[in-house]
């Protein structure tokens, strides 16, 4: 994984996040397009990569689901407007 700061890796997950919904609205239509499935599949497997390292270092994207942190433990965090 590449080495990104926290702001940079919010970044590249939300542009994956957005690839990976214009792919699925394009395959919803074209379902049989190979080479976009496999695109979707890369692009999942590297959303899925990005939201781990990001939890790691960070700490959870969301406050549900599966975690290794405490529940709620995002609260503790610094919020934006303290960076």
């Amino acid at each position: 994984m590449a080495d990104y700061s926290e702001q940079a890796l919010l970044a590249k997950i939300g542009e994956v996040r957005f690839a990976l919904v214009e792919l699925q609205l394009y395959l919803d239509t074209h379902p049989e397009d190979l080479e976009a499935q496999n695109d979707f599949n890369s692009y999942a497997n590297a959303l899925e990569q990005l939201c781990a390292e990001y939890t790691e270092t960070y700490g959870p994207l969301e406050n549900y689901g599966n975690s290794p942190h405490v529940a709620g433990s995002w609260v503790y965090q610094k919020w934006p407007w303290q960076n």
